[in-house]
């Protein structure tokens, strides 16, 4: 059996808030069960519940539970309720403002020789010939410039 590495002691406030979204009842599923952990979990009340009993009383398992009161040691109430926010994205825009600003460049410029006026192939074409992108798609070609309000046309 595993040991308790997280003695959690919740404060009056804490306690009360979190009785609050478990009583309340409109958060998310995720967020009203992690409530009930800590709620359970509290050893300020002289009646805390081990991690086994924690996690079979709301059905869930013991990682779970850990998790959820490392959590909390670590990030305070909020850290062990909700979900951190990525501070990058997966992976990173193709397009920034300078290539932007390359793209509505070449959308002014004067169209190639046998065209009326310029396509998005034609766009994407350009600024992979002229260096501005290893490579890009039409279509991020079409939202970049929906985005900035020009047409291609």
């Amino acid at each position: 059996m595993p040991t308790k590495k997280y003695n959690i002691e919740l404060t009056d406030n804490e306690r009360r808030e979190l009785t609050k979204i478990v009583k309340n009842g409109t958060s998310p599923a995720k967020v009203i069960n992690r409530a009930n952990i800590l709620l359970a979990s509290d050893s300020s009340t002289g009646k805390a519940m081990t991690v086994v009993q924690t996690a079979e009383r709301f059905n869930t398992t013991p990682t779970t539970v850990q998790t959820v009161r490392t959590e909390y040691a670590q990030s305070g109430i909020s850290g062990a309720l909700y979900r951190k926010k990525r501070e990058t994205p997966p992976v990173p825009a193709k397009v920034d403002g300078n290539l932007e600003a390359h793209i509505i460049a070449v959308c002014c410029s004067k169209p190639p020789d046998g065209y009326e006026r310029w396509t998005l192939r034609l766009i994407a074409d350009k600024c992979v010939e002229l260096g501005y992108a290893e490579s890009i798609s039409h279509m991020t070609i079409s939202r970049t410039l929906k985005k900035t309000s020009l047409s291609h046309t």
